[in-house]
């Protein structure tokens, strides 16, 4: 107050310090009234005189001390005498940002007072990346602070807004750069080590490391600011929420919070954060001592009131828990809602044994009132406080009381409290990848749910993070179980075995070890491990195991894991035979589970045994007795429905089952059941009734829109179905049903109508960011990029599947943090996507950048054998033998049986003139398939190529002998057509390849050979003096002219695939066959078109054909030159036959001119 004194007297001041002065003296234990009010007689009379600067800094002042109304007339008035002041129009906006009332004229003023001084006010800076980000415009937030980093280089505080801005766009590594920066402006910056602690425990979960990084953090507080109480309790606060009640790093954020209760010791909000930390640490005693000192402190606090409430449950106080909570549920109008008390209302009902129903709505209430509290709120430090996983998590393992302990059956109705629990964790997987906690009970839900692959995806991510982690190696166990791997499952019991001995005592481990001893067949010693099991504490009654329990471990062993105790146990003495003990387990599984939800579980186990036992009747009587209010009631239904069709063969009853499941629990679900079930049946017809009813109760269920269209799909349909898929889109319906319109329209080959409707799914206001829409826009763009390549537009296509490509890496970057379970999937789709642009560009002949995208594939599926092997054929192509050797070993290396490989390895050996190693390497191939038709088509073409044609006819009778049905393969008769022509058999030849030739894997090759031979039946080479002259009247015979009308027709039924030139070299042949000299001029044209398109400038084929032509126009130096361009190739197989013709005709030359 003595400085204030002081400074009341200079001008510029002087309305500020009085109003300092005034607030002051109000905030002080005793106010003295007559100094107040001599000090507000004097405001009033100065207020009225102060000039620009008196007026702004007194309106600084208001803003600073939150009376946000009163600083916008003092700053008002400042504007009014001069509205172009720069600091008076940063300082408005902030005002008028604070009061919320109207956001836009805050962004105005911003603006306003950055022109006003060329973009040089901080403030203006500030307040208008302030503005952008309130209206989650955070990139226009990020390109105000660059500026403001640029124009402000020295100042550490634009980095840490910068950064602060980074972490709401969720660019960490951006963001880990701006810190570092920050830090070597200012090594003890508090904000960027926050920052840097955050990350070290929320992204990486390095908890040992975050220790270090904790402690330095508290070291420059306590030398910065020692008398900070707010910042202790801030930094105290959010990390004790992230660090997955890890007891060392509680330690440190508990001194935190201590430090700023020391400091202010009359807070009630601090005393009752300290009653929250020793709650953290399992100290319930210290907890309570703080909560009602902070009752005492504050005793309207509810935080503090709730904070008891909680350790009243906790200590089984559950009477007085409830006298609590019925007095804060009376006066929760006045004081709003509150997850946490919604919780603890739920959990008091798990205590006290209520009925599912009852306790459900209470859990679904919190969570719903709990994320009510982040909307809007932009990612940093109040968004992990208001998250607080350490709350969500305690929330969903209560709640996971509630789910079914089993695994979802595919076409079951999914549990709602599952739903609500996977939903409550992907925030938490998300955005704190590190809590390894968070990531077990993802993959524990995941596993529930039925996805196998994505829990084993989850505590992959769990277990890279802790090894020692025990539980996610027992339920990692249990997935493998469920999968029949029962090797590996008992593996990774010994494993969590040996991180923890104590899982010896939890019936999950002797449950696992019984199954894993059934399936090896020790079903005798399955039968004693269950017996331990059943003895352990809780599994049967209160109080008869062997040894005593506390009431907290018996209440951790659900009462499904020890009802499945029970029925593998009966199920074991079945298979011994032991009917009469099965028969007594399932009983005293009865007694013991009569009247809970359990029960009727038991009941279809007991179906199941009767059932196994063949008495379909009595499993029948058993499951019929299972009435509509119970539960399993649709589990009850769906086995009398496998039953029937499966057992009785009996359609009618099997439809019928779950009609009446419609009937009694007319939901969406059901409706589905029944839908599937008539699809099953191949009822298609019924399938789309039941689905359209379910429609029309529910507009807006794009699943059963979808289902409805592939079911018209599947009757054939295709008008009715594209109708309808456009009927659906029109009605608002999900963004994928386009995709499923544009995918069908492809397939009936309406390419300009598929083109279309992908271009409006993939048409955005703005960039996609979030990760789902990612995900739809790329597989939008490779249904693009094949509707381009289908409709002969390459270019575009490979266009398209470069964007496609871009975007699936910011996918996989954002999948491997948010979703690690999806990363397997990403991988596979990012290595299919640069595959086809491998294709495309060998396509196009631009060999470079295939291998490129073959080996970018590669990284994504590391060995993938189908890659490996395109890679070897490429550069087997390009007489790249090394790389080709390379890449082949490293193939047969990992799949020592993969017979294309075999095949790839033969051709490189006969190309590097291995004719015995080559040969070797096809005999041992044919004698483990004989009907590798590739390999024999090739065996083939190598003996003939050595003189041993002869030899053929043996590996074409071990492929006849090796099935009754190997005469009319197409691939047989292909390799038949190969030898046949060889050896001169024209006719034969044709009726082999005929015999291939309507096949998908063998028609397009059998259909070249059949024009070649068409065209050429004595496979002579054409040119020199096989024609006397084209001006001879002489006609072809009959037979000539027959060959070419088939070779015409034949070359009609070629599928032209864009980048081949194959079937329009076939054409010009065809023309230079006419005799005629315009056509041959026209094919001569033709091939000069071809080698003039980049990437076929030296085309084997096209230069041969050039050649041909010239020769028959008697141009025979023309001729000869482009020969001389072949003769420098290097000869490869698929070019071979050209090749060899090509110096033949050369070498005719070369005689005809001596």
């Amino acid at each position: 107050m003595r400085e204030l004194e002081t400074l009341k007297e200079i001008r510029e001041v002087m309305v500020c310090s009085l109003l300092a002065l005034l607030h002051a003296h109000r905030l002080s234990d005793s106010v003295d009234r007559e100094a107040v009010d001599m000090l507000d007689a004097r405001l009033k009379k100065e207020r009225k005189v102060a000039n620009e600067k008196g007026l702004y800094y007194a309106a600084l002042f208001l803003y600073h001390t939150s009376r946000h109304d009163k600083a916008r007339e003092y700053v008002d008035r400042m504007l009014k005498i001069d509205p172009e002041n720069s600091q008076g129009n940063a300082l408005k906006g902030w005002v008028e940002l604070a009061s919320g009332k109207d956001i836009k004229k805050a962004g105005k003023h911003f603006e306003d007072s950055l022109i006003a001084e060329s973009t040089k006010n901080l403030d203006g800076f500030f307040g208008k990346a302030r503005f952008l980000e309130k209206k989650h415009n955070y990139s226009g937030a990020l390109e105000t602070l660059n500026q403001a980093v640029v124009t402000f280089s020295n100042f550490t505080p634009t980095l840490i807004e910068k950064m602060k801005i980074q972490v709401a766009l969720q660019t960490w590594e951006d963001a880990t750069e701006t810190a570092q920066r920050a830090l070597s402006k200012d090594p003890r910056c508090i904000e960027a080590k926050k920052f840097q602690l955050l990350y070290c425990i929320a992204r990486e979960g390095h908890l040992e490391a975050a220790e270090e990084k904790m402690r330095d953090i508290t070291q420059d507080v306590d030398m910065l600011e020692p008398k900070n109480a707010q910042l202790y309790y801030e930094i105290g606060r959010v990390f004790s929420r992230l660090v997955g009640r890890n007891q060392k790093l509680l330690q440190l954020t508990f001194e935190l919070i201590e430090r700023a209760t020391q400091l202010e010791n009359r807070s009630a909000e601090y005393m009752t954060e300290l009653g929250f930390q020793h709650l953290l640490q399992g100290k319930h005693k210290e907890a309570l001592k703080c909560y009602r000192a902070a009752m005492r402190l504050d005793e309207t606090s509810v935080q503090a009131l709730m904070g008891q409430i909680r350790v009243q449950i906790l200590e089984g106080q559950l009477e007085e828990a409830e006298q609590q909570l019925t007095f804060l549920k009376e006066v929760q109008a006045t004081i709003g809602k509150s997850a946490e008390l919604c919780y603890l209302g739920a959990v008091l009902g798990l205590k006290k044994k209520l009925a599912h129903e009852m306790v459900i709505p209470s859990f679904n209430e919190a969570i719903e009132t709990h994320f009510a509290t982040l909307r809007g709120l932009p990612l940093g430090d109040r968004y992990y406080y208001q998250l607080n996983p350490d709350f969500l998590i305690c929330l969903v393992k209560d709640y996971l009381n509630l789910a079914p302990g089993q695994p979802n059956v595919s076409g079951e109705t999914l549990s709602p409290v599952l739903k609500k629990c996977s939903a409550v964790l992907d925030p938490i997987a998300r955005l704190v990848p590190g809590l390894t906690e968070g990531l077990y009970l993802m993959a524990k839900v995941k596993f529930l749910i039925g996805d196998a692959d994505s829990a084993q995806a989850s505590l992959k991510h769990c277990l890279d993070q802790d090894e020692t982690y025990a539980d996610a190696h027992l339920l990692l166990a249990q997935l493998n179980m469920q999968r029949g791997d029962f090797e590996t499952a008992n593996q990774l019991l010994e494993v969590a075995l040996s991180h923890n001995f104590a899982i010896r005592e939890h019936p999950i481990y002797h449950l696992i070890r019984a199954r894993a001893q059934k399936r090896q067949g020790n079903v005798s010693e399955a039968i004693k491990t269950l017996q331990v099991a059943m003895a352990l504490p809780g599994v049967k009654r209160l109080g008869s195991g062997k040894s005593k329990a506390s009431a907290r471990d018996i209440e951790q062993i659900s009462v499904n894991d020890r009802v499945t105790v029970f029925l593998e146990l009966a199920d074991a003495h079945r298979q011994l035979g032991h009917n009469p003990e099965a028969a007594n387990v399932v009983q005293n599984a009865l007694n013991e589970f009569k009247d809970t939800p359990e029960e009727v579980r038991i009941m279809i186990a007991n179906a199941d045994l009767a059932l196994a036992r063949e008495d379909v009747e009595e499993a029948l009587s058993m499951l019929r007795n299972i009435t509509q209010e119970q539960p399993y009631y649709i589990e009850a239904r769906e086995k009398m429905a496998y039953i029937y069709l499966h057992h009785r063969k009996d359609k009618r009853l099997y439809a019928s089952c779950y009609r009446e499941l419609v009937e009694k629990n007319p939901t969406p679900q059901t409706s589905l059941l029944l839908g599937d079930a008539y699809m099953s049946i191949q009822e298609p017809e019924r399938a789309i009734e039941v689905y359209e009813q379910a429609l029309q109760k529910n507009p807006r269920d794009s699943t059963l829109a979808s289902k409805i269209g592939q079911a018209l799909v599947q009757t054939h349909n295709y008008g009715k179905a594209i109708n309808y898929y456009e009927k659906a889109l029109q009605t608002g319906s999900k963004n994928y049903l386009r995709y499923d319109l544009a995918d069908l329209l492809l397939k009936l080959r309406q390419f300009e109508r598929a083109e279309k409707e992908l271009e409006i799914a993939l048409k955005r206001e703005a960039p996609s960011s979030a990760l789902q829409e990612m995900q739809e826009e790329v597989k939008c763009l490779v249904l693009l990029a094949k509707v381009h390549y289908k409709s002969g537009s390459l270019d575009r296509a490979i266009t398209t599947l470069a964007k496609a490509r871009e975007m699936q890496i910011r996918v996989l970057n954002r999948v491997q943090v948010e979703q690690p379970d999806a990363l397997p999937a990403a991988k596979q789709l990012a290595a299919n996507i640069c595959v086809e642009i491998a294709e495309h560009a060998t396509s196009c002949r631009d060999f470079d950048k295939a291998i490129k995208f073959y080996k970018e594939a590669l990284l994504y599926k590391d060995n993938n054998s189908k890659i490996m092997l395109a890679l070897a054929n490429l550069y087997l192509s390009l007489e790249d033998l090394d790389s080709c050797l390379q890449t082949c070993t490293t193939l047969l290396k990992n799949d020592k049986d993969n017979n294309d490989a075999t095949v790839m390895m033969a051709d490189l050996m006969f190309r590097k003139n291995e004719f015995e190693t080559s040969t070797f390497h096809f005999q041992q191939l044919l004698e483990r398939s004989p009907c590798h038709y590739d390999a024999l088509s090739r065996m083939i073409q190598l003996l003939r190529r050595i003189g041993k044609l002869g030899d053929a006819v043996h590996y074409l009778e071990m492929a006849q002998q090796s099935s009754p049905r190997t005469s009319s393969d197409p691939g047989f008769n292909y390799c038949k057509g190969f030898y046949s022509w060889y050896t001169g058999d024209a006719n034969a030849a044709l009726k082999h390849f005929n015999m291939a030739r309507r096949d998908t894997e063998w028609g397009d090759k059998a259909l070249f050979n059949m024009i070649e031979i068409c065209l050429n039946p004595d496979n002579n080479t054409i040119g020199g003096e096989t024609f006397e002259s084209v001006d001879a009247e002489a006609s072809s015979g009959d037979a000539d002219q027959m060959a070419l009308k088939t070779a015409s027709k034949l070359i009609q039924e070629l599928k032209v695939k864009p980048g081949d030139v194959r079937p329009q070299i076939l054409h010009d042949h065809l023309l230079i066959a006419t005799k005629d000299k315009s056509n041959i001029e026209r094919a001569l044209q033709s091939f000069m078109q071809i080698c003039s398109t980049e990437g076929y400038r030296e085309h084997v084929a096209a230069l041969h054909g050039m050649a041909t032509a010239y020769m028959i126009l008697k141009q025979t130096p023309r001729a000869r030159n482009q020969l001389k361009l072949v003769a420098k190739k290097r000869w490869t197989f698929d070019d071979a036959e050209e090749l060899e013709k090509s110096w033949l005709l050369l070498a005719d030359i070369y005689i005809q001119i001596s």
